[in-house]
């Protein structure tokens, strides 16, 4: 490199080619639901998106794991992109909704990953059937965890009121990825802006999700964020994985709260490990 040359900011990672996956929609109790599913003989991965995504949103991810020799499936929860809302006054229960998809597409067993809102579905999920999951991967979520000293925690210190104000990409992109990428912020900022066309849905838990409740997860688990995730920084991740101590723990360097888009390759070599392990 020559005294005046500019070093590069980021490596973007092109969006490789999907998959060929079976697209549909899945009647459950109340609505239906947009899915995809790569179909296959190998376990199964479902994909649990965030709550400013979509089933659109694991573009890093489909092609990945469907040649790694998974079954891979995305799909959008209650108002989310392509899937129907149903009635806003019984929005349902977002991980009982999962169940019925899983039983559709008959599914016993499989791996789950839950990003974000999804991480809180995720979990929620495991709690109720912990039989039917070889494994747990949550990423960069705060676990819809309902104890009064996290709550408190983190609507004090880690997210202020002002913070709901701030752009979407600022909150969850890394500042690293949108000073370097701009063009993937952009693309993120789409995928964003197409995800939920009306009022989105906030869809109730089946269980308490407390600490209590958490240390009781038996299923093998990834704890994953980001270490410039503003909604689940390194800090809160220690603080899950001081109640899930057989978990696996990863941070991923200079990735926000969207580390599957920002680092997607870095993220699917964690998860690929982690998956093969289980």
């Amino acid at each position: 490199m020559s005294a005046h040359a500019t070093p590069e900011m980021w490596t973007p990672v092109p969006l490789p080619e999907q998959v060929l996956a079976r697209e549909s929609m899945a009647p459950i109790s109340g609505t239906s639901l947009w899915f995809w599913d790569t179909g296959g003989e190998g376990p199964a991965v479902v994909l649990l998106h965030p709550g400013t995504g979509s089933g659109a949103s694991w573009g890093y991810q489909q092609p990945v794991l469907a040649k790694a020799g998974y079954r891979v499936i995305g799909y959008s929860r209650r108002g989310h992109f392509q899937s129907a809302e149903g009635d806003p006054d019984n929005p349902g229960v977002a991980s009982v909704d999962l169940n019925e998809l899983v039983d559709l597409l008959g599914i016993d067993e499989f791996h789950v990953l839950g990003l974000a809102a999804g991480g809180t579905v995720a979990t929620d999920y495991a709690l109720s059937h912990p039989d039917r999951l070889l494994s747990l991967t949550l990423a960069s979520t705060i676990m819809g965890v309902t104890d009064k000293s996290y709550i408190d925690l983190l609507t004090n210190l880690v997210r202020p009121s002002f913070f709901t104000s701030l752009p979407k990409d600022f909150q969850e992109l890394g500042p690293s990825y949108r000073a370097g990428n701009p063009a993937g912020a952009a693309a993120w900022l789409k995928l964003e802006e197409e995800a939920i066309s009306g009022k989105q849905l906030t869809q109730k838990n089946a269980n308490a999700i407390t600490w209590a409740a958490v240390e009781t997860i038996r299923t093998p688990t990834l704890l994953l964020t980001g270490s410039a995730d503003l909604y689940t920084p390194p800090s809160m991740l220690r603080l899950q994985a001081s109640h899930l101590r057989h978990a696996r723990v990863e941070i991923i360097e200079e990735a926000g709260h969207a580390p599957n888009w920002e680092q997607p390759d870095r993220f699917n070599a964690i998860l690929l490990d982690f998956l093969k392990r289980h």
